[in-house]
């Protein structure tokens, strides 16, 4: 039986075929927020159940999570009519061409609720946006006869995208519509010149590291208008970002020195440019790390998502900058501290602010009055024990709202909220996912050895009772945090290591983020220390709970995770059965060498330089301690990683097959980065890491598993033998 979907196509203004409606699943609002959308809602698509799945009735295994479809974004129409929402669809191993998932352009009618494809190609779309009079949807694309990528425009009624901007040299990387909808304010790098391609076809193919970077530039463009150059702005710098003011006289750009990614975290802040002619009108300093920037309605200041200072290792503070201040402005914080976290902020026509954000592992949204520059009289619109929120949308009228958001049972998906309701969600992309049965998910809390609180998602197994094997599953960062949302993918275990007897940890350990700035410096200045305790304390709770095997416990990370599975396999070996290491950080020094973030990583991570405390640095390296390991450890890495080098794992490899007792293998995935983004390598890494806990925690023990895996034994095709080499 094929693997698939089984799509249900209306074009928009006909007759649809009826179609029994999914039983709604709906977040109640507290008083007084945004209201209810309708309570029921039909499907995009079907998707066809796996043999895998019918075989092993309600159990998730790394096949089915390898054919998890999610929704990406979603954005309302400003008239508040329709959503269109970006599906990530993934390929199937084996079976298509190898690549990452596709990115598929849908509608959703909030009247009828019903969804519609609108843009499925091979290409994938990306930045959907709205034109202002919401007739139309634009997004950026590839297609089929273009050299670069472009601006397109479909219409709501549906037919064939128009190309409405493009340039003859370069791809278009980001846009915004001017309010009248006339103009396009648009990014794009600079291209390499003719006569470097030139030189390249000679074979003169040398790349200066970090030199011969290429900014990204503003253009001004007119939609539709071909025979309308698009103009210049001549900007020093690389912008990332940039939004008309509401008059449509100005853009706000977020803009960095040079487009390394260092820049990119610890220099980049946000200029008003006026459009005609380009004047950098106000220079706004925010000293930080810089998020999402939006304007007032009434266009005499901005809203910033930014670090507090430098050392600020999150864009997690909202902040408001007053154009009226002679420049530049330092832009002040709208709240007092607290321990939250904000994401995304959005102004209602009113003056009155939407914030996204995170209070722990629960996603928060509240509605705020802004009175000069303060944000006051906090209003919760959704319960903190509903879906992890992802994405926000509002409609002009601030009438209606749309998001992403995700449950522990289920992938993220499309919501809709209306003023005084309820969250509605509103579609369901994997349909077979019903038919799973589901551990319990739950937050807890554990005091640490110092008496810090700290919070970690639990992941029960399913059907074990009494002390079962535990996966820790550690995030990156430092700055990030697991919320309560879906868990489990190809790098986390989540209900697959459930359905087989596992319980899953994923702890918040100090310097997350979600709980405000001062636990997230908490570890600053003090790496693989304390924060790593917390784990080692979290794991201590649950034996004492009962939950956990102290003798059968794994930990996997990405990472800054990765580097705190190498710590727990050398330096804590004695209470870590078996680890499975990702992109992770085993020498300190030479990650300062070879990283494209070293600024960053002295401003918010170690506080100081190697040269400043040599032994420091290598006592705070996982190498340092690998005469220590006894515990079995799966190491696997990108080979074009440029944030952490692979040579920070074949050091790991080598130090721990020298000096360590326990089995060792380094996995290297050709073409990838600082994570999987193709199927194949997905789905290689999902079974390996499953199969070293199995063997380990559960199984013999002893020598690692052979190395080869049989791919189509995990696997459900048509024919396997038939598919064999396609």
């Amino acid at each position: 039986m094929m693997r698939g979907r089984a799509f249900r196509i209306r074009v928009p203004g006909s007759e649809s075929v009826p179609r029994d409606s999914p039983e709604t699943e709906e977040f109640p609002m507290s008083s007084g927020a945004l209201r209810t959308a309708l309570l029921t809602s039909s499907l995009l698509f079907a998707v066809a159940l796996p043999e895998s799945a019918q075989q092993a009735e309600d159990t998730i295994t790394p096949w089915h999570v390898a054919g998890i479809q999610s929704v990406r974004s979603a954005a309302v129409s400003p008239d508040g009519s329709n959503v269109a929402y970006v599906l990530s669809v993934p390929r199937t191993p084996w079976e298509e061409k190898d690549g990452s998932a596709r990115s598929e352009l849908h509608v959703l009618d909030w009247e009828s609720g019903e969804s519609f494809p609108y843009v499925t190609v091979e290409s994938g779309v990306s930045s959907v946006r709205w034109t202002p009079d919401s007739r139309g949807i634009a997004f950026l694309a590839k297609r089929e006869d273009d050299d670069h990528r472009a601006l397109y425009v479909i219409s709501v009624r549906g037919g064939e995208a128009q190309k409405a901007l493009s340039l003859e040299d370069r791809g278009i990387d980001g846009y915004d519509f001017s309010p009248d909808g006339k103009r396009v304010a648009f990014l794009a790098r600079v291209p390499v010149s003719k006569e470097r391609k030139k030189e390249e076809d000679k074979g003169f193919k040398q790349e200066v590291y970090e030199e011969d970077w290429r900014p990204v530039e503003v253009w001004l463009g007119a939609p539709f208008e071909q025979d309308a150059e698009p103009e210049r702005l001549e900007l020093e710098g690389h912008v990332s970002a940039l939004e008309w003011n509401p008059s449509g006289t100005s853009l706000a750009v977020s803009i960095a020195p040079t487009s390394l990614v260092d820049d990119s975290y610890t220099s980049k802040n946000v200029w008003v440019v006026d459009v005609e002619g380009g004047e950098v009108r106000v220079r706004i300093q925010n000293g930080g790390k810089l998020g999402p920037v939006t304007w007032s309605p009434d266009g005499k200041g901005l809203a910033l998502i930014a670090g507090i200072d430098e050392h600020d290792g999150s864009a997690a503070r909202l902040l408001f900058a007053d154009l009226s201040l002679p420049s530049p402005i330092q832009p002040m914080p709208m709240l007092g501290e607290r321990e939250r976290d904000e994401h995304q902020a959005l102004w209602l026509a009113d003056g009155g602010l939407l914030v996204r954000g995170s209070s722990g592992a629960r996603s928060i949204l509240d509605l705020y009055r802004v009175e000069g520059g303060k944000a006051l009289d906090r209003r919760s619109l959704l319960p903190v024990n509903g879906p992890a929120w992802s994405s926000l949308s509002v409609s002009a009228d601030g009438q209606r709202a749309a998001l992403v958001g995700s449950t522990p049972d289920h992938p993220a998906e499309l919501f809709t909220l209306e003023a005084g309701g309820a969250a509605v969600r509103r579609t369901n992309s994997n349909e077979w996912l019903e038919g799973m049965r589901f551990a319990k998910q739950e937050i807890v809390r554990f005091p640490a050895r110092d008496g810090v609180e700290v919070e970690g998602i639990l992941i029960h197994p399913r059907d074990a009772q009494g002390p079962a094997p535990l996966i820790v599953g550690v995030h990156g960062g430092p700055e990030a945090h697991i919320s309560n949302g879906w868990l489990t993918s190809y790098s986390y275990p989540g209900q697959i290591a459930a359905a087989q007897g596992y319980a899953v940890f994923y702890p918040n350990y100090r310097g997350s983020t979600g709980r405000g700035l001062a636990y997230l410096k908490l570890s600053q200045g003090d790496p693989a220390g304390k924060e790593f305790d917390d784990v080692v304390d979290g794991v201590d709770y649950l034996i004492a709970q009962g939950i956990a095997d102290r003798d059968r416990v794994g930990v996997t990370g990405g990472s800054y995770g990765g580097y705190a599975t190498a710590w727990f396999s050398t330096f804590y070996s004695d209470r870590f059965a078996a680890g499975v290491m990702f992109v992770g950080i085993s020498n300190k020094i030479s990650k300062v060498g070879t990283t494209d973030i070293p600024d960053e990583e002295h401003l918010v991570h170690a506080m100081k330089r190697p040269w400043e405390d040599w032994q420091f640095f290598l006592e705070r390296s996982p190498i340092f301690y690998a005469d220590r390991n006894k515990t079995p450890l799966l190491i696997l890495h990108g080979k074009e990683d440029p944030r952490v080098d692979p040579g920070q794992s074949r050091e790991m490899y080598r130090h721990v097959k020298l000096r360590g007792e326990g089995p060792v293998r380094l996995v290297e995935y050709p073409g990838e980065g600082h994570g999987n983004r193709r199927a194949g390598a997905r789905f290689d890494y999902s079974l390996r890491m499953l199969r070293w806990f199995d063997h380990f925690l559960k199984g013999e023990g002893g020598e690692a598993p052979d190395y080869a895996i049989d791919y189509k034994e995990h696997m459900d095709l048509p024919d396997k033998d038939e598919s064999e080499g396609s």
